[in-house]
């Protein structure tokens, strides 16, 4: 599983570092070709080609970051009605938007890999394995680089399927632990606390321990006053009723 997680991590690192170093040399490019004494160093150099190249990298960072977010907590969600049930309610709607995450996700991997195949995947396995081609459907090509779309398109269904593992392995670890993952958006990662500055200390917020409803609330952090609401005075304890 950390195999998968570090090339997740790294497939979305080179996609955005690919994209960035992409656009960069594109607009260098462009404004170095209107200058006089440049021209004829770079005016030879054609980049048509980058801005559909970077919206190709965009897609699959989308799709395969979309994956990494549900692994992570950093997904927005609209959870105010939810954390304010009891924990054995809370604890069967977590449940069952995490498998209709999946089964949404699910589908549109299955949806997807059916288009990528009837949209030339399958002509392509057939002409590389020197089979007969008979009347498959070739698929049609990008404008500017040519490249086959289902390439493209490919991004549907395997960022959708990691997706589809990501909401099951988060229920699975839910229904062992009670435990969802969150990210601290104050948080610089390898940076460390320093508890005795204030304001620094007030951005390294523990999300669970905010028993107001409106924060992101699983069952492992219920504290033990079980499913009583903030009363708003900021020591987690409500008044009962």
């Amino acid at each position: 599983m950390k195999v998968l997680d570090h090339l997740e991590e790294a497939l979305i690192a080179f996609l955005m570092a690919a994209a960035t170093l992409i656009i960069f040399v594109a607009v260098v490019h462009r404004y170095a070709s209107g200058v006089a004494f440049l021209y004829p160093y770079v005016g030879h150099l054609h980049f048509a080609w980058a801005q559909e190249l970077c919206i190709i990298l965009f897609v699959w960072m989308a799709k395969f970051g979309a994956a990494y977010g549900v692994r992570t907590g950093i997904h927005v969600g609209v959870d105010v009605v939810i954390n304010r049930l009891k924990p054995r309610a809370r604890g069967v709607f977590i449940v069952f938007g995490l498998l209709a995450g999946a089964a949404f996700t699910g589908c549109v991997a299955v949806l997807g890999g059916s288009f990528v195949w009837d949209n030339g995947a399958h002509y392509a396995f057939v002409t590389a394995l020197g089979l007969e081609i008979g009347d498959l459907y070739e698929g049609p090509i990008t404008a500017d680089l040519e490249w086959p779309t289902w390439i493209v398109y490919s991004a549907i269904p395997l960022g959708s399927s990691l997706m589809c593992f990501r909401f099951l392995q988060v229920c699975v670890g839910f229904l062992r632990t009670g435990e969802l993952p969150h990210h601290d958006h104050g948080h610089v990662e390898g940076l460390d606390e320093d508890k005795t500055d204030a304001q620094r200390a007030a951005q390294d917020i523990n999300w669970f321990t905010m028993n107001d409803g409106l924060h992101p609330k699983d069952i492992a952090h219920d504290d033990d006053t079980g499913d009583k609401p903030d009363d708003g005075t900021g020591t987690g304890k409500g008044d009962g009723r």
